[in-house]
């Protein structure tokens, strides 16, 4: 499964990139507006710490207005991934957009249906949000489990399931055990899947143990 940042802070993105786990970032108009940045030099930024997609999303909503900020967004760097939204004018750009070999992620995804539109649109990677389903009181995760099969029935759709509006480290697990092939996730939770009580506790006893010998590796 590959892991993708979900975050427009360049620092935040270096430490992590620099164990080795991730395999892409995401950002949207709201993480950008966080940064106080001008969208194009964070994209570049963060496109030359990761070697993998970054996603940069367009703020238009009708056709022309979408097809003219995502192929300047994918002119910033090679590894850009035009985001458009899952409204008829966004699949009508993804189609146009991966005509021209442009990477397109399709996000604001909430159904099955949804994400089958994307996939026959030509989308690179479709995004579900999870967590806002949860949030309205629908199972985020079964939706999940809807489109890795429906994917999966028809194997000449090549859209990957990338779970977005992860809350927590269950939502990952799940996605993994499904078969989504990436999630992306807040630097927050990353940093959760490090933790477990049992390895503080057992790193503590082996240090313990091995101050009582008097030695060291050194």
């Amino acid at each position: 499964m590959k892991f993708f940042v979900d975050t427009a802070e360049v620092q935040e993105i270096r430490e992590l990139a620099a164990t080795g786990l991730v395999d892409g970032v995401t950002t949207n108009p709201s993480l950008i507006a966080k940064s106080g940045r001008k969208m194009a030099e964070v994209i570049a930024e963060i496109c030359a710490i990761t070697p993998g997609p970054v996603s940069a999303e367009v703020t238009a909503t009708d056709y022309a207005g979408m097809l003219a900020e995502g192929r300047y967004l994918r002119d910033i760097a090679k590894n850009v991934a035009v985001k458009v939204p899952l409204t008829e004018a966004g699949l009508h750009t993804c189609r146009t957009l991966a005509n021209e070999k442009t990477q397109v992620n399709v996000t604001l995804c909430f159904s099955a249906n949804q994400a089958l539109l994307a996939a026959k649109a030509g989308a690179a990677y479709v995004s579900p949000f999870v967590g806002r389903l949860d949030d309205i009181g629908q199972d985020g995760m079964a939706v999940i489990a809807d489109i890795v099969q429906i994917y999966r029935n028809y194997p000449h759709l090549k859209t990957e399931v990338l779970v977005a509006s992860i809350r927590h480290p269950m939502h990952l697990l799940t996605s993994a055990k499904l078969g989504a092939q990436v999630a992306t996730l807040p630097p927050a939770v990353i940093r959760q899947l490090f933790k477990h009580p049992l390895t503080d506790r057992g790193l503590d006893a082996f240090l313990a143990d091995w101050k009582k010998t008097g030695q060291s590796i050194l």
